[in-house]
C-alpha cells in the first residue's frame, strides 16, 4: 500500500493526496517518532468503513455536553441523559448554569455518576461565562493550544474531553485518545501500553497532516474497529480492516 492518504469525501472527494502537498505541521514533542504506517491505517479503515458521520450531537454546546457525559459510561446512557436534557429544554449555556444542581443531577442521572456530572457541567459553564461570557464561537476563535491548557484547567475536565471538545465541537486540530486507539495499537505492537496520553496524541499528530476532518474521520474509524473488532476480552481479526497489519498474528494477542 501506498504512503498516500485517502482523505474523507469532506476534504478531497475521497482522493489519494501526496503527503508532500499537506500543510506544515505543528512541531511535535522530541521524544515522539512518526509512524508512517498510521497513514496505512487509516487507508485500510476508510476504504473498508466510509465515513462515520461522528460526533452524535446537534450542536456544538451539544456535543460538549455529552464529551462529559459519556465519561465512565457508554454514548447509549450519555444519549439517554441528553434526551432528558434536550425536553427539559436545557441544551443551551445559559440555560444549563440556570438550573439548579440537584435538578440537573436528576435529570442526567442515566449517565451515571450523575452527582460529580452536574458538578461538572456547571464548572465547563461558569468557566465559559467568566472567560468567554458565555460564547462557544468566542472561546472556539482561541488558538488551540491556549484553549486545550484552559480547558484542562477546568474541574472534571481530562484530556480526551478536552480534546473531544476540540476537535468535534470546534474543530480544532488535536487526535483523540481514547482506550480503543491504546488497545489497537499495543495488539499491532506500536506501543507497550504504558504511554502516557500525551505520548499517544503526539503520535498521530506528528504522523499525520494536522487536519481536523482527517483526525475526526480516523478517531471515528478507530472506535467503530475498537466495538467491531478489536474487543477488550477478544479479538475478531479474521474480517478486520488492520489484520494485515499485524506483526504475527499466530501469537496471542494481549
Amino acid at each position: 500500500m501506498s504512503n498516500s492518504l485517502a482523505l474523507p469525501d469532506s476534504l478531497h472527494a475521497g482522493a489519494s493526496v501526496s503527503l508532500l502537498a499537506r500543510p506544515r505541521r505543528a512541531r511535535p514533542p522530541k521524544e515522539v517518532t512518526a509512524l508512517p504506517i498510521l497513514h496505512n491505517f487509516y487507508d485500510a479503515l476508510f476504504q473498508a468503513h466510509g465515513q462515520q458521520h461522528w460526533w452524535p450531537g446537534r450542536t456544538p454546546f451539544e456535543v460538549i455536553v455529552g464529551a462529559i457525559l459519556v465519561q465512565n459510561t457508554s454514548w447509549t446512557n450519555a444519549a439517554r441523559a441528553i434526551s432528558n436534557l434536550r425536553e427539559a429544554g436545557l441544551l443551551t449555556p445559559a440555560a444549563l448554569e440556570k438550573v439548579p444542581r440537584a435538578k440537573l443531577a436528576r435529570l442526567v442521572r442515566p449517565s451515571g455518576y450523575f452527582r460529580q456530572k452536574a458538578r461538572k457541567l456547571h464548572e465547563f459553564l461558569h468557566f465559559l461565562r467568566r472567560e468567554y461570557r458565555g460564547s462557544l464561537a468566542a472561546m472556539f476563535r482561541t488558538p488551540t493550544l491556549e484553549l486545550r491548557r484552559q480547558l484542562l484547567n477546568v474541574h472534571g475536565i481530562g484530556p480526551e474531553t478536552a480534546d473531544s471538545i476540540l476537535l468535534y465541537a470546534g474543530n480544532h486540530p488535536v487526535f483523540v485518545v481514547d482506550a480503543y486507539t491504546r488497545r489497537i495499537l499495543q495488539r499491532h505492537g506500536l506501543t507497550h501500553g504504558k504511554e502516557s496520553y500525551e505520548e499517544i496524541r503526539g503520535l498521530f499528530e506528528q504522523s499525520l497532516p494536522k487536519d481536523a476532518s482527517l483526525f475526526n474521520e480516523y478517531h471515528a474509524l478507530i472506535v467503530h474497529t475498537g466495538k467491531h473488532h478489536c474487543q477488550s476480552r477478544a479479538a475478531l481479526c479474521s474480517n478486520c480492516a488492520l489484520r494485515p497489519f499485524l506483526p504475527q498474528p499466530s501469537e496471542p494477542l494481549p
